[in-house]
């Protein structure tokens, strides 16, 4: 069964790399619109992690989740939309990322 804080987890992934996708656009292009959606964006996140907080998330797995994901989930858009190049110490570290979150799971 999937924990209740999951979704919140979840929600604040999806909202902090909308933000980030914003971000990269207003570095583009320079739309102020763009920016404004990007600070919404991390307002959104960090309301989902006061709901995963409050939801029962322990602090330091909460965090650890949330960061693994988001940052792997850049790192992917970063690779796939924008055709940024990920060198071999990001990918290590995408990697440790994958089997910190395996070892939270199993413990």
């Amino acid at each position: 069964m999937i924990p209740k804080w999951a979704s919140f987890i979840l929600l604040l992934v999806v909202a902090e790399l909308a933000a980030n996708v914003c971000a990269k656009q207003f570095a583009l292009h320079g739309r102020l619109s763009t920016a404004a959606f990007s600070i919404l964006g991390f307002i959104a996140a960090n309301v989902a992690w006061l709901c995963a907080l409050r939801a029962g998330v322990g602090l330091g797995k909460g965090f650890i989740v949330a960061a693994v994901l988001s940052g792997i989930g850049t790192v992917l858009l970063g690779v796939l939309v924008y055709h940024e190049r990920i060198s071999g110490p990001a990918l290590i570290g995408v990697v440790l990322g994958l089997v910190a979150i395996a070892f939270l799971a199993a413990g």
